[in-house]
């Protein structure tokens, strides 16, 4: 079976640190994006989970303090996708299910918030989880809605990266590389070093496996 989130399969051992924010009842989608950083790229495989669990929970908690915003919403479905991945089995599904369906209501409230980043995430959960009639995976839609994404967004590192990771799933390495490249030498979004040389990372990991094809 596909691997259900191999994009998103993140975690790490979330610090005091990273509770501090919400504790003192100051949560924001920056810390959120933070935090989420810090799981995806700085721990140890066992401590996933847990770690994604707990961090969801605070999404919910935000997306309900703020709703009919649509960027709240969007960053719930994408650390429940994280969750999911780090979860794994076909008990993922709903996780995927329900970020999803975070997604397409937010579409309805703002489409291009967040500089696209409803259809490239979108795009993402299309190519990663298995089709029918285990999962809702559609390559067609991934495709459609990862090009809708860099249209809003050209330059978006994470536009990029899915629809580079995309066309390395469909074995179109000359087409992955051009799009992890992009990513590679992007710049360093501003105020998330942890993100953006994470991402590059994963980037450089995805072109060296197909450069002998490119």
């Amino acid at each position: 079976m596909k691997t259900i989130m191999q994009g998103w399969l993140l975690s790490c051992c979330l610090l005091c640190a990273a509770f501090t924010s919400a504790q003192a009842g100051e949560e924001s989608l920056a810390s959120l994006m933070h935090d989420w950083a810090k799981v995806n790229y700085q721990t140890a495989e066992d401590d996933k989970e847990k770690a994604f669990a707990a961090l969801a929970t605070r999404a919910h908690a935000f997306t309900q303090a703020n709703a009919g915003k649509a960027e709240p919403m969007i960053w719930e479905a994408i650390i429940k996708a994280s969750y999911a991945g780090a979860k794994g089995g076909l008990g993922a599904l709903s996780l995927m299910e329900e970020a999803r369906d975070l997604l397409l209501a937010a579409e309805k409230i703002n489409p291009t918030a967040l500089d696209g980043a409803i259809y490239t995430t979108l795009g993402s959960f299309y190519y990663m989880v298995p089709g029918w009639p285990i999962g809702f995976g559609d390559d067609d839609k991934a495709e459609a809605y990862l090009k809708k994404g860099l249209e809003i967004a050209p330059d978006n590192m994470d536009a990029n990266y899915f629809m580079g990771d995309y066309w390395l799933e469909q074995h179109k390495y000359k087409k992955a590389g051009k799009y992890l490249s992009k990513v590679v030498n992007a710049p360093d979004v501003a105020d998330r070093p942890v993100y953006s040389q994470g991402r590059k990372a994963e980037a450089r990991k995805k072109l060296e496996k197909i450069r002998p094809y490119l």
